[in-house]
This record gives structure tokens, C-alpha cells and sequence, in this order.
């Protein structure tokens, strides 16, 4: 007897699990745009779906990107882009008030889905939120909280989206996209283009401009079904205009200011050691341990991480790595004549640098630029110097 009713008891409650998945003919799926933030993890806004259904009681938001702070070697993994990040599940009035709290626009976007095609999403987006489905393998260009909405929407109306050009759009190389978010002259800026590799100053073409949350929002806006001419949009509404606010942006505080002073102080003392016919070897010391440093970082973002971005990152022409194995022969009175070539060698890879930059193969932080023209003139005023030695 215990059995039976153990038995009926399970069966009521799947199916009254069952039938809360179920979505009425009343309900509405949307996608939600929220604007950037003020810092770099949310400099380019974020998208969720929305699951509106007031006949169940239902008001959901479904958002991809959230962080795993409990898996293992969180660090770890996250620097060799081995992290996996998670599905994320929010009661809607809870999301709305965090990013109103934030002062940060949130634009909505009905689909124009039929019943059949509501329930896959929906049913899709509830499987892909249980804990044996939640993680999955983030990339900042290709598997984002943006790309994942897109794939989604086309998973519930199996691939039949036609993506339509928004009216004035321009193709644009990744790096210019991201440059679009950021103010160049920005320490986040900086990190980026130090960072990442040629492999993103290539077009994206139009569907990749969606790895941007406010390109989603345009394009969704221009989709059509494919084989009609139905709009995938049926509605579209600001729920919360962002307040106008005060931006701190101090140049003193810049890239450009930093590095100019350094830069200036660089030129300053080689002009001092040019005076007095001496070298500062503190200054190549620290130079040199510098450059060869961020050079093995480069080479490890590109070489030991999964991250596509990093790849063929041609800061290597500045960030030399060998420097650090250098170091030696710049405490040496008397310079070995390996060591003028070697010297040379530096001025013809930041020349080549300069090149990369004005054909466009790589695109580099203008942040940069005061001190790698005063690296320039202390590698020269080394070769000069070394030379007298001999």
C-alpha cells in the first residue's frame, strides 16, 4: 500500500513539474539589452531572455556568462581560458531593480514566435539550466552572453532567422568594435591591445558583429523568418532610460600621461648619459627586465592558453622575450660584439612594429606610443655607446 501511494505521489508531482514548463498562449519570450557599465567586466553592456507568462505566474530572466567562483583553480583556469561559465536563472523584477540600481538602459525585444516555437525555446532554456547542463565553455568572441542568445533563438526556430544588415551598418575589424566601448586611452584599452593578437584586426563579418550585446539588439531589430516575410521582432520598448551621469575621465591618470612621463624621463637620462658618456645601467636593467617580462606573458597567452584572441600577437616586436637573457651583458663595461647586433636586431623589430601598425596587420595601444619612441632612441643611443667601447 505505502508503495502505491509513494508511487502516485511521484507521478503528481512530474506531473505538475510537467505542466509548469508548459507556457500559455498568453506568454511572451523576449530578449533584454543592457546598456555598458562603468567598469571593464561590464564595459559592453549584457543580454538575457525573458520568460513572461502571467496565466502560470511565470516572469524569468535566462542569461549566459555568469562566473563559477566555487570551481577548482578558478584563477588558473581563467587565465588559460579554461573556465567554464554558467547559465544563469533570475526572478525579473530582481534583475530589473540591479541594473536600474547600476543606472544602466535596458531595452526589450518581443519575439515574434509561435506557440510551438515559444515552448522549444523555453523548453530548451529550462533543460539547459539543470546543474549537469549549466556550464559550458566560454569565449569572448564566438560563445559569449551575446552569441549565446543568437544560437538559442535559432536553436527554437531551427536556423530559419535571417539576420538583415541594420540600416548604416559598417563592417569593422573585432579590435575596432572593442575600441568602440572603450575610451583608447584607457588602462582597460591598453591591457586589451597588449593582449590580444592580430588575429581580431581581421572584418567580422556581419553575424560575428553580434558577439556585442547592443549588436544583437540591432540585428534582432532588422531579423527576418527566412521563407516569409515576418519580422523576428513583434515588439520592442526601453524599460529603464540610463540617468545622465558624471564621467571621470582624468587624463593625468591615462596611459598617455603615464607612459609620457616615463617616456620623457627615458629620453631625459639618456640624454644625461649621451652628456656625460656613460650608461645608466639601472635604466637598462629595469628596461630590459621589462620588455622581456610582458614578452613571456605574450608568448604564454599565446602559446599555453586556449584563448583565440591572443594568438599572432606582434607586441612581441617590443616585448622581446630574449631581453631577459640579456641582462648580463648590460652590467658589462666592455659590450661583446654579439651585443650591438643584438641591439640593432631591437631597432629593426620596432621598426617592423611601426610597419604592422600602418599597413593595418595589427592595430597597437596608442598608450604606448611615448615609450616605445624612447625605447627606440635608448636602444640606438646603446649601439652608440657600445660601439665607443670597443
Amino acid at each position: 500500500m505505502q508503495k502505491k501511494i509513494l508511487f502516485l505521489f511521484l507521478t503528481l508531482c512530474f506531473a505538475l513539474n510537467a505542466q509548469q514548463n508548459i507556457l500559455s498562449e498568453s506568454s511572451e519570450i523576449s530578449v533584454l539589452t543592457i546598456a555598458p557599465g562603468t567598469s571593464l567586466n561590464d564595459a559592453f553592456g549584457h543580454n538575457a531572455f525573458r520568460i513572461k507568462d502571467t496565466t502560470h505566474g511565470i516572469d524569468v530572466t535566462y542569461g549566459y556568462g555568469e562566473y563559477d567562483f566555487k570551481a577548482p583553480n578558478f584563477y588558473l583556469k581563467f587565465a588559460q581560458g579554461k573556465l567554464n561559465y554558467l547559465i544563469g536563472k533570475e526572478d525579473f523584477y530582481k534583475f530589473y531593480q540591479r541594473y536600474v540600481y547600476f543606472n544602466r538602459t535596458i531595452k526589450e525585444q518581443v519575439l515574434n514566435l509561435s506557440q510551438s516555437e515559444k515552448q522549444k525555446l523555453y523548453t530548451f532554456l529550462v533543460n539547459n539550466y539543470k546543474p549537469e547542463n549549466r556550464a559550458y565553455l566560454y569565449e569572448f568572441f564566438f560563445d559569449n552572453c551575446a552569441t549565446k542568445i543568437k544560437d538559442v533563438a535559432n536553436i527554437a526556430l531551427k536556423n530559419n532567422i535571417a539576420f538583415n544588415a541594420p540600416k548604416d551598418f559598417k563592417q569593422e575589424t573585432f579590435r575596432t568594435l572593442i575600441h568602440n566601448n572603450l575610451n583608447r586611452n584607457s588602462w582597460g584599452s591598453l591591457g586589451i591591445d597588449v593582449a590580444l593578437g592580430s588575429v581580431i584586426d581581421r572584418k567580422a563579418t556581419p553575424e560575428e558583429h553580434m558577439f556585442l550585446p547592443e549588436n544583437v539588439y540591432k540585428f534582432f531589430e532588422n531579423a527576418t523568418i527566412k521563407n516569409s516575410d515576418k519580422p523576428l521582432v513583434k515588439a520592442s520598448k526601453t524599460l529603464y532610460n540610463q540617468k545622465n551621469s558624471v564621467k571621470s575621465n582624468s587624463f593625468l591618470s591615462s596611459p598617455l600621461f603615464v607612459f609620457g612621463v616615463i617616456g620623457l624621463l627615458i629620453l631625459f637620462i639618456t640624454y644625461k648619459d649621451h652628456k656625460n658618456e656613460t650608461q645608466s645601467k639601472w635604466l637598462d636593467v629595469a628596461l630590459f627586465s621589462i620588455t622581456g617580462i610582458i614578452g613571456i606573458f605574450i608568448l604564454l597567452l599565446w602559446f599555453a592558453t586556449d584563448h583565440t584572441g591572443t594568438h599572432q600577437n606582434y607586441n612581441l616586436l617590443w616585448a622581446f622575450a630574449l631581453n631577459l637573457f640579456i641582462l648580463p651583458q648590460l652590467l658589462k663595461n666592455k659590450k661583446r660584439p654579439w651585443f650591438i647586433k643584438y641591439l640593432k636586431l631591437l631597432v629593426i623589430l620596432l621598426c617592423l612594429m611601426t610597419l604592422h601598425w600602418l599597413i593595418g596587420v595589427q592595430v597597437f595601444a596608442i598608450g604606448l606610443i611615448p615609450f616605445l619612441v624612447a625605447l627606440c632612441v635608448r636602444y640606438i643611443y646603446l649601439i652608440k655607446y657600445g660601439s665607443s667601447l670597443k
